[in-house]
């Protein structure tokens, strides 16, 4: 699959983490101390591959049982000693009384395309569409900061909003004053608004930004 496809735009969500879960309580601190017992997922060529070459390495046998949905009780009810699932926040995990003890893969939301395209004239169809999702995930990790700030001030500031290329500065009616805009990142936005005020700026104002070509 790998070799038919190529990742063209990570899309910023669903992100999450392929981890290896075992009981809070168990003496069980690494993931070799699981070589030999059995391992309940979803993920069982994951899983298999993954403790296959720990097996030739220890000399163990690990035993991989394909679970579908709510594997993270496999431990309680005793059907395993350690599972392998997706984990996002880890409360689910916590819940059922699991601790983490590695991570296999980090995983998000991705557009992929194919390596060889059969349909050519489809491409502008396709960067087309990779633009707009793009502005679309730009969106929702930035947001606009506007502020007046006197000329002087005007390199302190901008040191605290240098935008993702350069701000853009408007000149006021006052002519010691001007406007600035800038994307920042939204959750940097209010430490962003406190060092502009710390060096002068005034109006300081943060507008959301519902898509944007970037």
């Amino acid at each position: 699959m790998q070799d038919l496809t190529t990742e063209s735009l990570a899309l910023g969500f669903g992100r999450c983490k392929l981890q290896f879960q075992v009981p809070a309580l168990s003496e069980i601190e690494q993931v070799e101390d699981l070589a030999g017992k059995k391992i309940a997922t979803s993920f069982g060529s994951i899983a298999e591959e993954y403790f296959g070459r720990i097996d030739i390495r220890l000399g163990t046998k690990t035993v991989v049982e394909y679970i579908s949905g709510s594997v993270e009780t496999a431990c309680a009810l005793g059907l395993a000693d350690g599972i392998v699932d997706l984990v996002e926040s880890g409360e689910t995990m916590r819940a059922a009384g699991l601790k983490p003890i590695g991570t296999i893969m980090l995983s998000e939301a991705v557009l992929i395309a194919s390596s060889s395209p059969k349909k050519p004239y489809m491409l502008s169809v396709m960067e087309q569409l990779k633009s707009r999702l793009a502005g679309v995930a730009a969106s929702s990790k930035y947001i606009l900061c506007q502020y007046n700030i006197r000329r002087t001030d005007l390199t302190l500031a901008r040191k605290i909003t240098p935008g993702r290329r350069s701000a853009t500065v408007s000149s006021l009616d006052d002519k010691e004053w001007v406007a600035a805009s800038s994307m920042v990142e939204k959750d940097k936005a209010a430490s962003v608004m406190d060092e502009l005020q710390k060096v002068g700026a005034e109006d300081i104002l943060l507008l959301k930004i519902d898509n944007c070509r970037v």
